[in-house]
């Protein structure tokens, strides 16, 4: 495909086939899974349900929902009454719905009792007990991608040959290189930001606050059908550091710099994370060369990121301990400036591998992969402001492809 069509369904265009995309993700996972020797995984981690089962998940209050992933390909999910229920109309591709007891987050610490607890887990370790046992893979290893102590022990007791390491490295391999449909999913969602900027670019003026022109932008998000979980807007002084608050009542001036982080946007799961910068009216000679140098940071290093390059040499191009400012934030490590200038993978989380990032990336590389997806991100401040750019790529035979197309060249002017 490897172009943006429309997100709607119809039959005189090959996108995004989301039937494909279910099958291509769940035939990975099982491929990993077969070459670690594992019968089964149980997957309780809310991306990973949805790798391997298709459904939206958002949250929720804990163990409420959860899968089984058997080496057959057959899932047996649990969840609430109302999802189950749902469920069992809407996604004829599960055959074995069941209700979950939420062994796990807010129930059992809501319940008050020692007792409740220890019911609900055992409840919940019977019942995965015995769908083993129903499918025949009862004394088959069993992955498991939570690290909850409680709920080992309940599984063990139920004579589970529970594998947690195994599972965690299985769901990451499968998941750090995408589909040609997660690819395109991501770059759906990249168009879909560019619409929350023109939005900005048309509402924002002297005299409006931070979140009402935040709020023109999530409008046009979910008008394209984007499920918008996170991101911000922020102006002036707020810009440098990145305001604790994140999107503030301050009313935008003349002369602001304002940027918008559109992180967590996400387009059949896949999140987006996506900074642009704007200025109102002509930016200062002093902001415009703030602009340059991060825009320059990330360009250098998008160009060493390759198939077969490592993220020491890739973490190289961000800026040394004097670019990244450490004087002013009183920093003597760069695991100490977390966030400011980085590149983390993209998919059904905001942070997957690879991370790219001069905390860790030094004394603990990584091999760069043909078809990773990742955010690579920078700043710079100007005066008692500051800029942020950001672009999501897809690493490519020789390079990277850049699926984000709003105009990086220069600051965006928002004239009033």
């Amino acid at each position: 495909m490897e172009g943006t069509r429309g997100t709607m369904a119809v039959d005189w265009e090959e996108r995004i086939d989301v039937k494909r995309l279910r099958e291509e993700r769940r035939e990975r996972a099982l491929e990993r899974m077969d070459e670690a020797g594992l019968g089964a995984m149980l997957l309780l981690d809310d991306p990973n349900i949805r790798y391997v089962t298709g459904l939206a998940m958002t949250g929720g209050s804990g163990a409420d929902h959860y899968s089984l992933l058997l080496e057959d390909g057959q899932v047996v999910h649990w969840d609430t009454a109302d999802h189950a229920s749902n469920q069992r109309f809407n996604c004829p591709w599960l055959a074995d719905v069941r209700y979950a007891c939420p062994a796990l987050g807010n129930v059992p610490r809501a319940s008050g009792r020692d007792s409740a607890r220890e019911f609900l887990l055992e409840t919940m370790a019977e019942g995965v007990a015995s769908a083993l046992e129903e499918y025949g893979y009862a004394k088959e290893p069993v992955g498991i991608d939570v690290g909850h102590a409680g709920l080992h022990d309940a599984l063990e007791s139920q004579g589970v040959d529970l594998r947690p390491a195994e599972c965690a490295a299985v769901m990451e391999d499968a998941r750090k290189t995408k589909t040609r449909d997660e690819i395109e999913c991501l770059r759906q969602v990249a168009a879909i930001c560019e619409a929350g900027f023109q939005a900005i670019k048309n509402e924002a003026e002297p005299g409006k606050r931070e979140s009402e022109v935040w709020g023109d932008a999530v409008r046009e998000l979910w008008r394209h059908g984007a499920m918008a979980q996170g991101g911000y807007l922020t102006s002036g002084p707020n810009t440098w550091p990145k305001h604790q608050a994140n999107t503030t009542d301050r009313m935008i001036r003349p002369g602001d710099l304002v940027y918008a982080d559109f992180y967590n946007i996400g387009y059949l799961g896949y999140r987006s994370c996506y900074y642009r910068t704007f200025s109102m009216g002509e930016p200062t000679q002093e902001q415009r060369d703030a602009y340059e140098t991060a825009r320059d940071n990330l360009y250098d290093v998008l160009e060493r990121i390759e198939p077969g390059a490592t993220t020491d040499d890739i973490a190289r191009g961000f800026p040394d301990m004097e670019g990244e400012h450490a004087d002013f934030y009183d920093a003597d490590e760069h695991w100490q400036l977390t966030t400011n200038h980085w590149a983390h993978g993209l998919g059904l989380q905001l942070y997957e591998v690879p991370l790219v990032w001069r905390g860790l990336s030094p004394d603990h590389p990584i091999e760069i992969e043909e078809g990773m997806t990742m955010a690579v991100e920078t700043q710079e401040p100007a005066g008692r402001q500051g800029v942020r750019v950001e672009e999501m790529v897809v690493v490519r035979e020789n390079g990277v492809e850049v699926l984000s197309q709003w105009p990086v060249e220069e600051i965006t002017r928002i004239d009033y």
